[in-house]
C-alpha cells in the first residue's frame, strides 16, 4: 500500500537548497586542501552565494506556499535573502587574509558561514513557528562554533561560551512561547494563528499573552535588545573578526525579519498588548546603548553597544505597527548591512598578527596615513550618527517619520535626541585618526585587495543610497506589500 506524499515545489527553496549543496561539497573539498591553501574554499563558497542570489533575483515576483504551509515563497524572503547572502559575501571577502594573519585557516570556516546564512534564508521565509525556530538553531549554532574558533586566545573560548549558554537559555524561553501558543491556538502556523486570533472575541487569551512575551523575550536576546543584550560586548570583542561583522548585521536582520512576520502579521491583533512593551524596550535600548558606547575605548565595544542602539531605532518602526514603520524596518537593517561591515572592515585593515589593534587611541594619524582608508571611515561613521547626505540618516529619517505619522511623537523625539548623543562617540574615531598625533608606528597589516573591495562596495552603496535611495526603497516597498499580504 504506497502512501501518497503531498506535492513539495522545490524551485520555490532553490536558494537555500543550492546553498546547502555548495556547504556540503565545501565540507568534502576540505578533507582534500591542505592546510595553507584553504582560500580556495572561500573562492568556492562565494561561488555558491552568487548562484543562490542569481536564483533568488530570478524568483523575484513569485508567491507560493509549499512543505504544507511551512515555507512561503515571496519578495519578503527574496529580499532578505539577498540581503543575507550580501552580508555572507562581504564577510568571506574580509576573512580570507583575515585568517593567514591571526594563523586560523581553517576550511570549516567558510562552511560554518554558509550554513548560517542557510539558517538565516529558512527564518525569513519560515511561516510556521517551528520552521523559524529550525532556522534559528541552524544559525545559532553556527555562530557559537564560529565565535571560539580562534582556539589560541581564551578571550575567543570565552566568548563562544558565553554566547552558547545565554543563548541556550534564550532558546528555552522562545521554545516554552511557541508551545504555549500552540497550547492555545492549536497551531504553529502562522497564518493559522491569525485566523485562531480573528475569530476571538473580547480580550486575548492570558496564555496567548505570556506565549507572545516569551516569544519577545527569545527574539530579543537574538537582535541584541535591552536588557537581553549582556552577551553583546563581550562575544563581540572575543570573536574573530569578520564574524563580528557578520554577526552584527546577519543575525540582526534575521531576528527582524522573523518579528516582523511573527509580531505584525501573525499576531498583529495583539497589537494593544505588546507596543507598550516594545515601546519600553526600544527607549532603554536606545539611550543605555549610546550612553554606554561613550566609554568605550575598544572600538568593537564601541560598535557592540552602538548596535545595540541601532536595534533600538528598528524597534521604533515595529511600535508604528503601519506599513509606512515596516519599510522602515526593512530599509534601515539593509543600510545597516552596508555601514556595519564597511566600518568592521576597515578595524580589520588596522589589525595586527597576534594582537588586535582595537583601542580607538592607537587609530592617531590613520586619516593622514592613509587618506583613502580615513575617507572610508568618515563615511561609515556619518551614516552611522545618521548625518546626510549618507544613507543612515535617510534611514533613520524613515524610521523616525513613521513614528510621527502613528503619533509617537514622544518616542520619535527620544530617538532624535539619542541619535544625537550617539554622534559623539562615532567622530570621535575621526577626532583621533585626523587630529592626534601618531604614538607610534601606523602601518596596515592586513592590505589584502578583497578587504579593499569590501570597503568601497560599502561605502558607495552608503554614498549613493543616502543620495539616490529610490532603488531600494521600491524593492523594500514591494517586500512590506508581499509581507502584508
Amino acid at each position: 500500500m504506497s502512501i501518497p506524499l503531498p506535492p513539495i515545489d522545490f524551485a520555490a527553496i532553490a536558494p537555500q537548497i543550492a546553498l546547502a549543496v555548495f556547504a556540503l561539497l565545501a565540507l568534502i573539498a576540505d578533507l582534500f586542501i591542505p592546510r595553507g591553501e584553504k582560500e580556495f574554499i572561500g573562492y568556492f563558497s562565494l561561488l555558491g552565494i552568487v548562484a543562490a542570489a542569481v536564483i533568488s533575483f530570478n524568483l523575484w515576483g513569485g508567491e507560493e506556499l509549499t512543505f504544507q504551509r511551512l515555507i512561503v515563497l515571496d519578495q519578503f524572503s527574496l529580499f532578505f535573502n539577498l540581503l543575507f547572502l550580501l552580508s555572507a559575501a562581504l564577510t568571506i571577502l574580509i576573512s580570507h587574509n583575515y585568517l593567514k594573519e591571526q594563523e586560523m585557516e581553517y576550511g570549516e570556516y567558510y562552511v560554518l558561514v554558509l550554513i548560517a546564512t542557510l539558517g538565516m534564508m529558512i527564518m525569513s521565509a519560515g511561516i510556521d513557528l517551528i520552521t523559524i525556530f529550525l532556522g534559528l538553531e541552524l544559525m545559532s549554532i553556527s555562530f557559537y562554533i564560529l565565535a571560539g574558533l580562534r582556539r589560541t586566545r581564551v578571550r575567543s573560548l570565552e566568548a563562544a561560551l558565553k554566547y552558547f549558554l545565554l543563548g541556550a537559555f534564550a532558546t528555552g524561553f522562545l521554545l516554552y512561547g511557541i508551545a504555549l501558543i500552540y497550547g492555545t491556538s492549536g497551531t504553529t502556523n502562522l497564518q493559522g494563528i491569525v485566523e485562531f486570533l480573528g475569530a476571538q472575541e473580547g480580550s486575548a487569551d492570558p496564555v496567548m499573552l505570556i506565549g507572545c512575551g516569551l516569544l519577545i523575550v527569545g527574539f530579543g536576546f537574538k537582535v541584541a535588545v535591552i536588557p537581553f543584550h549582556q552577551w553583546t560586548p563581550d562575544v563581540y570583542e572575543g570573536a574573530p573578526t569578520p564574524i563580528t561583522a557578520f554577526m552584527s548585521v546577519g543575525v540582526k536582520a534575521a531576528g527582524f525579519a522573523a518579528l516582523l512576520r511573527v509580531l505584525l502579521i501573525a499576531l498583529g491583533d495583539l497589537e494593544p498588548d505588546w507596543s507598550g512593551i516594545l515601546w519600553t524596550i526600544a527607549v532603554i535600548t536606545m539611550i543605555i546603548g549610546n550612553v554606554v558606547a561613550i566609554a568605550q575605548d575598544n572600538i568593537k565595544r564601541m560598535l557592540a553597544y552602538s548596535s545595540i542602539a541601532h536595534a533600538g531605532y528598528v524597534l521604533v518602526g515595529f511600535v508604528s505597527s503601519s506599513e509606512l514603520g515596516m519599510l522602515s524596518v526593512v530599509f534601515y537593517l539593509a543600510i545597516y548591512t552596508l555601514m556595519n561591515i564597511g566600518a568592521f572592515s576597515v578595524v580589520i585593515m588596522l589589525e595586527k598578527k597576534g594582537e588586535e589593534n582595537l583601542l580607538i587611541p592607537g587609530y592617531a594619524g590613520v586619516g593622514f596615513k592613509y587618506p583613502l582608508l580615513g575617507v572610508a571611515m568618515a563615511i561609515f561613521m556619518f551614516s552611522l550618527a545618521g548625518i546626510p547626505p549618507t544613507a543612515g540618516f535617510v534611514g533613520k529619517f524613515y524610521i523616525f517619520s513613521a513614528a510621527v505619522k502613528s503619533g509617537l511623537i514622544g518616542l520619535a523625539v527620544i530617538g532624535v535626541l539619542c541619535s544625537a548623543v550617539s554622534a559623539y562617540y562615532y567622530l570621535r574615531v575621526l577626532v583621533v585618526m585626523y587630529m592626534r598625533e601618531p604614538e607610534g608606528d601606523v602601518a596596515l597589516r592586513n592590505q589584502s585587495p578583497a578587504v579593499s573591495l569590501s570597503i568601497t562596495v560599502a561605502a558607495l552603496g552608503i554614498l549613493i543610497l543616502g543620495i539616490i535611495p529610490s532603488s531600494i526603497l521600491e524593492l523594500a516597498r514591494q517586500a512590506v506589500q508581499a509581507l502584508s499580504a
